[in-house]
């Protein structure tokens, strides 16, 4: 998905957020708010919001001396969902219908996101987790199960920390040996690592993989070759959230967007409101080379 306009005060608002979560200094700011600005006036509006996205963040982990500036944020909502995932296990366990069940509190989990709310409160995830198991899903379940009993090798494509933990609660109605987990390369934002996965306990139960990228998303051509491997061998992939939307959407792959619609730009894209819960199929299942 190219970038549009919108989406450039996002970008700005994201970097200054990530800024001052690692410095009070000023001067620091003041550089990276002219280095974003300098960007996006010379950016391939073409490219998704995730290539230049990748710039800022890097940027900043470089100018504030820091490897990972939301580690603290990413600690807080794995924790917060670890709490949860016995209570939310027990509902998928006795739900009427468990994967629909599953699907929902996957997608609830796409709300833990600091770059769309930096502020989010743990009540505020609570609630939301709750909503989504009522509201109105948008997409065929039925269709997204039959993918999943009918595909051989699966790769699931983790958004964010804490998040990742509730993604346990679906890849648990899985086959659990056809399903490869992959996470980011690097920190980026609070998008899930290795490390997020371990304390998920996913790294127990299915293979996980890292994209040997620190792109806020999938930009293919910034991932490892070993990566791409997995791409192109799978049959099935299933992505969560904007950012692996933004970058994925198009291509001509089986693919399944699992997302929460967090902004105007991606609801008028997929058709649907904002706030809303998404199952969105994409492409013939063709792979790339």
């Amino acid at each position: 998905m190219s970038t549009f306009y919108d989406c450039i005060p996002c970008l700005i608002r994201q970097s200054l957020d990530a800024v001052r979560r690692v410095t009070p200094d000023k001067q620091i700011h003041e550089r990276i708010l002219r280095d974003i600005l300098k960007a996006t006036s010379e950016m391939d509006m073409a490219l998704p919001p995730a290539a230049i996205g990748k710039m800022v963040h890097r940027r900043i982990r470089e100018l504030c001396c820091s490897d990972d500036p939301y580690r603290e944020s990413k600690e807080r909502f794995n924790r917060l969902a670890l709490q949860l995932y016995p209570f939310l296990e027990e509902r998928v366990k006795h739900s009427l219908d468990p994967w629909e069940t599953a699907v929902r509190l996957a997608i609830a989990g796409n709300l833990m996101d600091v770059s769309v709310k930096s502020n989010l409160r743990e009540d505020q995830v609570c609630a939301a987790i709750e909503e989504c198991l009522k509201e109105r899903l948008y997409g065929d379940l039925q269709r997204f199960a039959d993918a999943v009993a009918h595909a051989h090798d699966i790769l699931y494509l983790a958004d964010n920390a804490g998040e990742i933990v509730l993604d346990r609660l679906l890849i648990e109605q899985m086959p659990l040996d056809k399903v490869t987990l992959a996470v980011r390369g690097a920190p980026v934002i609070n998008d899930a690592t290795r490390l997020d996965a371990e304390v998920a306990g996913l790294t127990r139960i299915v293979r996980v993989i890292d994209n040997g990228s620190d792109a806020p998303g999938t930009l293919l051509h910034d991932c490892s070759a070993g990566f791409r491997s997995h791409f192109n061998d799978a049959d099935l992939v299933i992505a969560k959230g904007q950012g692996n939307y933004e970058t994925l959407i198009g291509l001509s792959k089986q693919i399944y967007f699992l997302v929460r619609v967090k902004c105007p730009v991606v609801a008028r894209d997929l058709g649907r409101p904002v706030g809303s819960l998404v199952l969105h199929p994409s492409g013939s299942g063709h792979a790339l080379h």
